[in-house]
């Protein structure tokens, strides 16, 4: 990953001096750009990163990691013409948001930037992971001779946003539409309304209607498969997962063949770091209520994981989107141990959840996530740890 150089995105020549590295500024004040900074700062300890921008102050902590956080006309109006042509900006954002982005540097005067896709993320990360047992990269792990048998259902709705641009999907990605039974449009040949569901929750449960879906209907929870074959007995090298129409694990070719031979039980999208911990993230999102009806979930249903909860929570990485590929009984247990509470939450919710559709399960369920699999990668808690690569997401756009 070159973040070291002053390639622009719009073309322009930077003042750079000659064998000076320029001063960065980070655009952004989330997980995504608090990774990035984590990642230069490792990789590369004598770049000096100046601050990170936003647009407006809003919610945004005031530093990160010890370094300012400035609104953009704060900072621009700070800098003189040749001070703005010797910073570099890192946009570390989502990469919807990039153009409009671009757009106001360039009217601030600050011309020389690069965007931090999807991909130059996953690259950061697996640079900056590369070597450390905690998050390990799935590409770090030896190609093996057995081909994973990959089944990963996209989550499509029919509001979505259509995509820009025609993306080639790999053969192992099929979409499934959910909340299909609140609308008559059909965009996928699989429906979350068909079979046993609970798309008729989409409004709270967002993309995990579909994780219901393939957990009742495709993962031998005594049924079977779209084609009525029995599927009580998992095939050795059998993987299923979940995807957004938007966001992808990032896998070629050489990684579905690191899955079997490396005995890899799940691969997770890279965490995001979270200040001072992710127990705050979660409030960006959550009622307090909410929140308390949680705990009160896990501590009735699964003691066990409720004492390593709190020390979960007050760690900073944090597992988005709900994304995720695991071996087939791997996943089979996780949606076991996860739609009990989430069905308990809704229960215990002020409103409950058949009075609402705020997407607030979907939220949580990030969180338990995040507690499941981190107490099953952890000596400490576990008694079965499971073996847990990591790989970037791709946002499609």
């Amino acid at each position: 990953m070159k973040v070291q150089g002053s390639r622009c995105e719009c073309g322009n020549s930077c003042r750079k001096q000659e064998g000076k590295a320029m001063d960065l500024a980070i655009y952004g004040a989330q997980g995504t750009a608090l990774g990035v900074y984590e990642a230069i700062h490792n990789l590369y300890p004598r770049r000096r990163i100046r601050c990170f921008l936003v647009s407006e102050r809003g919610g945004n902590a005031e530093y990160l990691s010890g370094i300012p956080v400035l609104e953009l006309e704060a900072f621009s109006g700070s800098l003189s013409p040749k001070e703005k042509g010797n910073i570099e900006i890192l946009i570390a954002t989502p990469e919807n948001m990039m153009p409009a982005i671009e757009a106001s540097l360039k009217e601030h005067g600050l011309l020389c930037y690069v965007r931090l896709t999807s991909s130059r993320w996953a690259e950061l990360m697996n640079c900056h992971h590369a070597g450390e047992k905690e998050f390990m990269p799935l590409r770090a792990l030896p190609v093996g001779f057995h081909r994973a048998d990959l089944h990963v259902f996209m989550a499509k709705f029919h509001g979505d946003k259509p995509l820009s641009v025609d993306y080639d999907l790999p053969e192992w990605i099929t979409p499934i539409q959910v909340g299909a039974v609140r609308s008559q449009k059909r965009v996928a040949d699989i429906l979350d309304c068909d079979g046993e569901n609970i798309s008729a929750k989409n409004g709270n449960y967002s993309e995990l209607t579909a994780l219901y879906w393939i957990w009742r209907n495709c993962l031998g929870s005594g049924s079977t498969d779209s084609q009525g074959s029995d599927l009580s007995d998992s095939a050795w090298n059998e993987y299923y997962g979940l995807s957004h129409y938007r966001r992808i694990l990032e896998l070629t070719e050489d990684d579905v063949l690191r899955l079997v031979d490396n005995g890899v039980d799940v691969v997770l999208p890279y965490p995001m770091p979270y200040e001072p911990d992710i127990e705050e993230h979660h409030k960006r999102y959550l009622k307090e209520a909410d929140w308390k009806a949680v705990q009160s979930a896990v501590q009735e249903l699964q003691p066990g994981y409720a004492k390593a909860f709190e020390d979960i929570l007050k760690q900073k990485y944090f597992y988005n989107y709900n994304i995720i590929l695991a071996r087939k009984e791997v996943l089979k247990e996780y949606c076991g141990w996860l739609f009990p509470i989430l069905e308990r939450v809704e229960e215990l919710s002020i409103p409950k959840g058949a009075e609402r559709s705020d997407r607030y399960i979907g939220y949580i369920a990030e969180t338990l996530e995040t507690l499941y699999f981190m107490y099953h990668a952890a000596d400490k808690w576990a008694e079965n740890r499971l073996n847990i690569m990591y790989s970037g997401c791709k946002f499609l756009i």
